[in-house]
């Protein structure tokens, strides 16, 4: 059965820092490229970043450029996103999608940037 786990989130100041984790089971990692997307209250779901299967290649929505980073662990079956110099408008759920559409996802993570 295939199960996505995020977890990492809370509730931080704007310019502070968290480290997103989505651990994963059922499949096998290490051949599924990972994404991260969010959904804000009213808003459409946003892709965020993704990382290859190997870990190899990145990308990055302009939004978050700079400021996030996707890495992976195929030995530990878990994808990461470090997000730095949190903004107010990077509050969201934040959700992590295996594969390509549909995909395999979690449930998600909030996190909340306010001060």
């Amino acid at each position: 059965q295939v199960q996505l786990v995020e977890s990492g989130g809370g509730l931080v100041q704007p310019g502070g820092s968290l480290r997103l984790s989505c651990a994963a089971s059922g499949f096998t990692f290490s051949t599924y490229a990972m994404t991260w997307y969010r959904q804000a209250p009213g808003k459409e779901r946003e892709w965020v970043a993704r990382i290859t299967g190997s870990g190899g290649s990145t990308s990055y929505a302009d939004s978050v450029k700079g400021r996030f980073t996707i890495s992976r662990d195929n030995a530990k079956n878990t994808v990461y996103l470090q997000m730095n110099s949190l903004k107010p408008e990077d509050t969201a759920v934040y959700l992590c999608r295996a594969g390509r559409s549909p995909g395999y996802w979690g449930q998600g993570t909030q996190v909340t940037v306010s001060s």
